[in-house]
């Protein structure tokens, strides 16, 4: 026969992985006052198997030794999973598996290596063996230097997978390396960046630090501190304060505890606990023991999150614990071991919250509601333990029972390692339905329950499945919470916050300064323009050209549209002056036309006269191409008008002053003069005047035109529709002619202003160019400086100004005579003027 033995560690109680979260709850009640008494420290069980049939009244007089032992859920568990595997036939079938269970409840890993050494020594009987043929195999967790086959049901541990260093150790717990992925997950859907750590100070706390600051790194979360806390009792109660300064300064929420159950962390957080310290433990299912604190209250987020491995249920342990002694486990004393599971579904689809139900409620109504015993994760690793050893040995002897003779001499170590190289290979689907692989390199990834534990007043502890964490699903998808679970739970679905900075709200972005932490920063408003439309934004989104920041910059709105309309009161005064202009300059050329015999008119050289009213004319005209929403067509007629008629005009001035200069210089000498002024000669100007302007027009069209453009910048909240200039170098051009023009007419006019009175029309062109000049002078430094719709405003009104001065100063003197004082319109008039 062969005499295994076992050593476990305390984990978890997962649950099986759906999309979908069906209500799951728990309820336990504390065993006594001794705060300890929850710390499961290590246990191991003698186990044999032997050529007997053995039932159930064998592990009932086993475990009827004593009723209150240490880790008495574990004897239980290992009884259950040996009663099914003895009532399997067609495993070890005409074998059984039997364990025996010391008084004090457990046996140390110091018993464990007295009685290894000893079988060493004495393998023909050793103690607690049932043997045959001298075939002993002990099945251990120790040391690597014990050449002995060890099972390990604790926590998964990275370094003990390695299989050279560690050829005989079978690790049963799954791993744990997703664990960190899981909780930081939970902690990012929640919105949680500040969060604490409180880890054992050893191999096993340093290398989840590494996997979990890791994964906060990517998601940007930070930690608040990081208590490690020494495994040295004495070192330990020397900094019990600091550790507690810690936590109480801390501006975090949440606390993730990592450790062992049996170390100086679990003392720390009893003590956390007891001194009613509010925050959100999140930690493992090693931590979900209920505790004897009478603090409770309702509508708090603060208790303890427990990731727990994800597993099949298990179904008839209850039943199979309770058909050994109905009388002595009773639900009452069950739940003092395990967790009891009772049916939260009617309570869930109530509106009422748990902790309101359950203020109410006693413990026997949670009675009558239990149906089940739950299978924590040290007792389900203990059930797939004893299943492979079972599979590893039936396969052995079916192999060696034809040839038994030839292991004879064989010792201990050869035992170990023909069993060693079946277990490696031992694979199955156990009766829950789950494949349990003993080669370790093919380990999965651990899938994770998410349950929230309450302690209720009189050690009553109560966990609820709020949620699941898978691994192997999609990112985005791997983490699954019930809202409905947790507002049932919590009595309410706002999470209290954790994070190192308060929200930067739309409007504002984060300003980090030097020296903090990722997570923590400054709220700085927005930029001119810019806005920020969600929460804790990094960086403010400029708003597009058409649109511009409300005041609170978190909303873009569009811009208005604006431009020199006929609507807009400046654009309506522009067009009516240009109109009345006009109007005024139609009828001075309606009564130079009526009169044009009278000597005034034919004085002032008649044609002249009446080429320079029809170019004011169009000069006033050409103001209302400026005027309006600007499209292409009157973006190119505005300056091509603007420059041909201006150039008209100033010509034609200049081809009157030139002819008043010569008919003076006729009446004094006679010759060529005479027959230069008799020709016409002077006409001549305009036609070479104009002809130079639509060059430099046809080469500005060809270079660079003028286009309609949007001025998004001059204006705050207001799109300007201007018309571009295109080539600025050409439009200067066509003002730099226009001002050559007129500079060449004043100077002309200028020295022609003191001919005798009959020729005055020289002081009035004087007048008129001295104002034109004046103008368009101060339209330069004008136009540089002003922008939007009072640009085109500035050009309108130069327009307007400039053509009114040459019609004021050219034809109203001439109307008035004409129309006011007739008597001085005549040959005689003029001849005794000028005489006198």
């Amino acid at each position: 026969m062969f005499t295994l033995i076992f050593f476990f560690l305390l984990l978890n109680i997962p649950l099986p992985v759906t999309r979908s979260i069906h209500p799951r709850c728990f309820w336990r009640i504390k065993q006594n006052e001794d705060k300890d008494e929850d710390l499961m420290t290590d246990c191991a069980f003698p186990v044999k198997a032997v050529l007997l049939s053995v039932d159930k009244d064998y592990f009932n007089q086993i475990l009827n030794v004593k009723t209150r032992k240490k880790n008495y859920h574990f004897a239980l568990a290992l009884a259950f999973t040996m009663d099914e595997v003895n009532r399997n036939t067609d495993l070890l079938p005409n074998m059984s598996l039997v364990f025996d269970f010391p008084e004090d409840g457990c046996m140390s890993t110091s018993q464990l290596e007295t009685l290894i050494h000893f079988s060493e020594q004495n393998s023909a009987n050793p103690p607690n063996y049932v043997c045959v043929e001298e075939m002993n195999c002990a099945v251990l967790l120790t040391g690597p230097e014990w050449e002995i086959l060890q099972l390990t049901y604790g926590p998964f541990h990275p370094i003990l997978s390695d299989n050279e260093q560690f050829p005989y150790l079978y690790q049963m717990a799954p791993k744990d390396t997703s664990l960190a992925l899981a909780m930081v997950s939970f902690i990012v859907h929640f919105s949680w960046n500040w969060i604490g750590l409180a880890i054992s100070d050893n191999d096993q706390g340093v290398q989840f630090l590494s996997y979990l600051r890791r994964e906060m790194e990517k998601n940007t979360v930070c930690f608040a501190f990081v208590n490690m806390i020494t495994v040295d009792i004495h070192l330990y109660m020397s900094r019990t304060e600091v550790y507690y300064n810690q936590i109480m300064t801390s501006t975090t929420n949440v606390v993730i505890i990592y450790g062992n159950t049996d170390s100086t962390l679990a003392l720390s957080f009893r003590m956390w606990e007891s001194l009613r310290i509010q925050r959100l433990w999140v930690t493992t299912s090693q931590w979900d023991f209920s505790t004897s604190t009478s603090y409770f209250t309702l509508d708090s987020f603060y208790g303890t999150l427990a990731f727990v491995h994800n597993h099949a249920v298990i179904y008839g342990f209850k039943r199979f614990v309770q058909t050994l002694n109905l009388l002595k486990y009773s639900d009452n004393y069950l739940a003092r071991l395990e967790w009891m599971e009772f049916n939260c579904e009617v309570s869930v689809s109530n509106s009422k919250t748990l902790k309101n139900c359950l203020s109410n409620a006693t413990l026997e109504w949670l009675i009558e509601q239990t149906f089940e015993m739950a299978f924590s994760d040290n007792s389900y690793d203990l059930y797939n333990a004893v299943y492979a050893v079972a599979h590893a040995i039936h396969e052995m002897l079916f192999q060696r029972m034809s040839n038994l003779e030839k292991d004879n001499g064989k010792g201990h170590n050869s035992h170990c390692l023909e069993l060693n190289s079946f277990l490696r290979k031992t694979h199955f689907t156990n009766p829950v339905g789950e494949r349990v692989n003993m080669n370790q390199k093919e380990k999965l990834q651990a899938a994770y329950d998410i349950f929230y534990l309450l302690n209720f007043p009189h050690g009553l502890g109560i966990k609820v499945k709020i949620g699941k964490f898978s691994p192997d699903f999609p990112q985005g998808q791997q983490l699954l919470l019930s809202e409905d679970m947790i507002e049932w739970t919590t009595g309410s679905r706002q999470i209290p916050p954790s994070v190192c900075s308060a929200d930067c709200g739309p409007g504002l972005r984060k300003l980090w300064q030097e020296g903090m932490a990722a997570c923590c920063f400054d709220c700085s408003p927005c930029p001119e323009n810019e806005i920020s439309n969600e929460t804790n934004m990094d960086q403010c989104v400029r708003c597009p050209e058409d649109k511009y920041a409300n005041t609170e910059k978190n909303h873009c709105i569009h811009k208005a549209v604006l431009f020199l309309s006929y609507d807009d009161p400046l654009g309506m005064m522009l067009a009516l002056m240009a109109f009345c202009f006009s109007v005024f300059t139609v009828l001075a050329l309606g009564v130079f036309v009526k009169h044009h015999d009278t000597p005034i008119v034919k004085a002032n050289n008649r044609t002249l006269s009446y080429i320079l009213l029809v170019s004011l004319i169009f000069c006033f005209l050409c103001s209302f191409f400026f005027i309006g929403r600007p499209n292409s067509a009157t973006c190119i007629l505005q300056q091509i008008s603007f420059g041909l008629v201006f150039t008209t005009a100033v010509s034609t001035v200049l081809a009157k002053t030139i002819t008043v200069v010569m008919a003076f210089k006729v009446t004094v000498t006679e010759g060529r003069m005479r027959h230069f002024l008799v020709s016409g000669a002077p006409k001549y100007i305009i036609p070479f005047s104009i002809l130079i302007q639509i060059i430099l027009c046809a080469i500005w069209l060809g270079v660079y035109p003028p286009y309609v453009d949007n001025d998004v910048h001059s204006e705050h909240g207001h799109i300007i529709i201007v018309c571009n200039k295109g080539s600025t170098t050409a439009f200067y051009c066509v003002l730099a002619y226009h001002a050559s023009l007129a500079l060449g007419t004043f100077i002309v006019a200028f020295l022609a202003r003191k001919l005798p009175d009959i020729f005055n029309e020289a002081k009035f062109l004087t007048f008129s160019m001295l104002l034109f000049c004046s103008v368009w002078v101060t339209f330069l430094p004008v136009y540089q400086s002003t922008k939007g719709k009072f640009l085109v405003a500035v050009e309108v009104f130069s327009i307007v100004a400039s053509s009114g001065g040459l019609l004021g100063c050219i034809f109203i003197p001439k109307c008035y005579i004409i129309l006011l004082r007739p008597e001085r319109n005549s040959l005689p008039k003029l001849r005794e003027k000028t005489f006198s």
